[in-house]
């Protein structure tokens, strides 16, 4: 068989704590030859292990590596127009980290570029390829229309370690020197940023089930890094609340409540290779059921997803869901980070 060539768009820790070791559980259907960074030394150290190019910019990569699939792992500001480039350049597969832009006219642009150009596009939200996900919504829906059995509450919890934790813990991080603190984020560009960050994970499953967001009473940042957010919308009510940087247990628990079905699904942290969410289900007969905890976790999913499309498989999420799903963080956004800065006035 010959292996798909893969160049990653950032040398961070998203390309070397999860793509990467990810792409080891491949069984040689991909590797990766190119590796680009503005960071060329960053670049060089982590390409150099994989026998991969190091580079710096797009037209590098584009001209001397011949990739197949490119995996976006850049800072959010970037993704959309990386995105386009590669469509552009005939670039088959394109694995992009959430969020997939930061505008709607980027998303727009987007997704006529996919459109357009026929390339497979998978957005590294991987909860939303999740096995105890997938099979709960499917119990789920066989008892109709979920908006009959609303109005539903739904809470999003993430209280773990700082990402270094789990960084180290599944790769030998290189982490280049500090480049030194910004500028002081405003309250509502902290929680903007949660949302945007932490947050869009999960957005697209509590979408089935609250599928507009009209208002956030309440949203303020958490330190050292975090937010809590109420909000009502078209169905029902959220709250969503994160905390990051201290040594507890990690929690990630998303729950749902109707009033005749209800579900709780536990995530492990980000980073963490250890298999899939496990989800309760409780349907309206009163029935009880649990899915997922298998082997398999949301980044293998992501991945096999992604290589079933260029092999001809028809996608999970359109790019018109894709978009409408970034339509959906976006909004939650806007009106939290208002709502962050009206508190402190």
């Amino acid at each position: 068989m010959v292996s798909l060539r893969v160049g990653m768009i950032g040398a961070g820790p998203v390309a070397q704590a999860i793509h990467l070791p990810t792409i080891a559980r491949l069984d040689g259907r991909v590797e990766v030859v190119a590796v680009l960074d503005p960071n060329l030394e960053l670049a060089r150290e982590v390409a150099r292990p994989l026998g991969a190019l190091a580079c710096q910019s797009m037209e590098k990569l584009l001209s001397a590596a011949k990739i197949d699939i490119a995996v976006i792992g850049s800072p959010n500001a970037f993704h959309a127009q990386q995105t386009m480039a590669l469509c552009a350049a005939g670039v088959r597969g394109i694995l992009v980290e959430k969020p997939l832009g930061v505008s709607r006219d980027e998303a727009e642009q987007v997704r006529k570029a996919v459109a357009s150009s026929g390339a497979s596009l998978v957005v590294g939200a991987m909860h939303t390829y999740d096995e105890g996900w997938l099979r709960a919504l499917e119990a789920l829906r066989s008892w109709g229309d979920l908006a009959g059995h609303g109005p539903f509450h739904a809470r999003l919890v993430c209280h773990i370690p700082a990402n270094e934790y789990f960084e180290d813990m599944a790769s030998q991080i290189v982490r280049p020197a500090s480049g030194g603190a910004g500028p002081t984020p405003t309250p509502g560009e902290l929680v903007s940023g949660g949302v945007l960050g932490l947050a869009i994970h999960n957005l697209p499953h509590l979408r089935h089930f609250i599928p507009a967001i009209t208002d956030v009473a309440h949203a303020v940042p958490a330190k050292p890094w975090g937010y809590a957010i109420t909000a009502v919308g078209v169905g029902g009510t959220l709250e969503l609340l994160a905390r990051t940087g201290g040594t507890w247990r990690p929690d990630w628990t998303l729950s749902v409540f109707g009033h005749d079905l209800s579900f709780e699904m536990n995530f492990p942290p980000s980073y963490v290779h250890t298999g899939s969410a496990t989800t309760t289900v409780v349907l309206p007969d009163g029935s009880t059921s649990v899915f997922g905890g298998g082997l398999e976790n949301g980044y293998l999913a992501e991945w096999r997803e992604l290589l079933g499309i260029m092999d001809g498989a028809e996608p999970r999420y359109s790019v018109e869901t894709l978009v409408e799903d970034l339509d959906y963080a976006l909004g939650l956004a806007e009106l939290a980070s208002a709502a962050a800065d009206r508190a402190v006035l």
